[in-house]
């Protein structure tokens, strides 16, 4: 289905196949250019670049922040400087770095507007801005050396294999296209700078739920564990002989124990109060993500559930940031790696079981699936309030946050199945590989920030390099 889809976006965005039909028309050079760019067609010199102080490090300059009117004022120029259609520069900003938000260091290194690996950037980045400086921290310079580096991978004739040099992965491609067609959806270009703001208060509004959730059962947890403490004391001190200086020291011990538990009594309630405030923003945010999310594009964008041979996919994100291993470490069973706040879907027609609150699985459920299965969810940051032991729930309703709470070394959602066996052997599972989640061996793996690296090239010698994100 969606290989129909994207398709369809080729002849809407491609038209006949080539990067300057309607939707993806290339404007003119003007003056705007700010100098004369190096071309696509080789690479720098070494030691040609003049770079700030730690360049690959941190940024030297305040970060720069642009409204949508200077950002498409900038697609356009880079655009028009080699040749790339704007709307792709568009997406491909978007998603590598949330228009400047998520610029890294990556784990890997990589940095910046546009995140390039350093030895990548000193062979293709440009001063795009005229300060004789090649800044990948800088918006200017490292949007020109994105469109510098779709020109090199023959991007001006077949954006498409330009795209997918970027980052061997289909699924890349289907997200570069399908956004790039959102933005140039008629005269409401600026329609995914508005979803970008939808979808960002929505991440927020999920993390915050999801933060305060993992506070709260931790401070759930320490409360008890001096509850119990306290309770010990008292009744030691009471079972004391006449002893009039042991029973003081005791009752002593005893009342300190009882101002901590009091201290940590207040603090649950605190977090809970704040706990509802939170969900009651996340409901208003969500209300407003689903409103925009039936437009083309808009539901990856607002981590919407993804769908496929009747199942949805049980955390949203996608595969730039949603992973799963073919195996478990220990028995049959699907960890599937998302970020905090990551929202977690029923992934299927199912009846509530059980909820589940233990040190192991941390805070979860268990659902009947209506072919007999049970499926169980662990480590949530939060569980949705109405879910109840009987509830009906149906494929893609929330029913909570990732999170990593109980036995767990980082956000991510265990996915257990009864009668045992790996869910990722499943097809409808297998399905949504490279749409839903990658898979952690894949080489198209893409958790993180998007990295450039240079690869084999798969074209004859002399012509176009390709290149790929690749992951550390």
């Amino acid at each position: 289905m969606r290989a129909m889809l994207v398709a369809a976006l080729l002849v809407l965005v491609l038209g006949t196949g080539t990067a300057s039909a309607d939707t993806f028309e290339v404007v003119p050079d003007s003056p705007a250019v700010p100098l004369v760019l190096p071309s696509a067609e080789t690479p720098n010199e070494a030691g040609s670049l003049l770079l700030p102080p730690d360049v690959f490090a941190a940024p030297f300059l305040p970060v720069v922040e642009l409204s949508y009117n200077e950002l498409h004022a900038l697609w356009l120029r880079a655009a028009a400087a080699y040749g790339i259609p704007w709307q792709v520069l568009a997406a491909i900003n978007k998603i590598e770095s949330n228009f400047g938000r998520n610029m890294g260091p990556s784990s890997a290194g990589a940095v910046g507007w546009m995140q390039f690996m350093p030895d990548t950037w000193l062979r293709w980045g440009v001063d795009g801005n005229g300060d004789a400086i090649a800044d990948p921290w800088n918006p200017e310079d490292a949007v020109h050396s994105a469109a510098r580096y779709l020109a090199a991978a023959d991007g001006r004739t077949d954006i498409v294999r330009a795209i997918f040099a970027y980052n061997h992965a289909q699924w890349y491609v289907d997200d570069v296209l399908e956004l790039a067609a959102l933005f140039g959806a008629g005269k409401n270009s600026d329609v995914v700078f508005t979803l970008d703001r939808i979808a960002l208060a929505l991440e927020d509004a999920q993390e915050q739920v999801a933060t305060v959730g993992e506070e709260l059962r931790a401070a759930e947890e320490l409360e008890h564990e001096l509850t119990i403490r306290a309770d010990s004391l008292v009744q030691g001190a009471d079972q004391l002989g006449s002893l009039l200086s042991d029973r003081l020291i005791a009752q002593q011990a005893a009342f300190q124990a009882d101002q901590e538990r009091f201290a940590a009594s207040a603090e649950t309630a605190r977090l809970r109060a704040e706990l509802e405030r939170a969900s009651a923003a996340l409901e208003v945010a969500t209300s407003g993500a689903h409103a925009a999310s039936f437009m083309p594009a808009a539901a990856g964008l607002l981590r919407m559930p993804t769908r496929a041979d009747g199942y949805v996919f049980p955390v949203g994100g996608g595969p730039a940031t949603v992973s799963v291993g073919h195996d478990h470490h220990d028995y049959p069973a699907a960890d599937i790696v998302a970020p905090l706040g990551a929202p977690v879907y029923a992934l299927t027609d199912a009846v509530v079981l059980s909820l589940v609150d233990d040190g192991r699985c941390g805070t979860g459920l268990t659902l009947g699936s209506l072919d007999g299965l049970e499926w169980l969810y662990c480590h949530l940051a939060y569980r949705d309030v109405g879910l109840k032991p009987g509830a009906i729930v149906t494929a893609g309703q929330s029913v909570g946050l990732v999170g990593s709470t109980g036995r767990s070394t980082g956000p991510h959602l265990h996915l257990g199945l009864k009668p045992a066996r790996y869910p990722q052997e499943m097809p409808w599972f297998q399905e949504f590989a490279d749409v839903a989640f990658t898979w952690q061996d894949s080489a198209a793996n893409s958790l993180g920030n998007p990295i450039f690296a240079l690869v084999s090239p798969e074209v004859p010698a002399g012509e176009v390099v390709g290149f790929t994100l690749t992951r550390s």
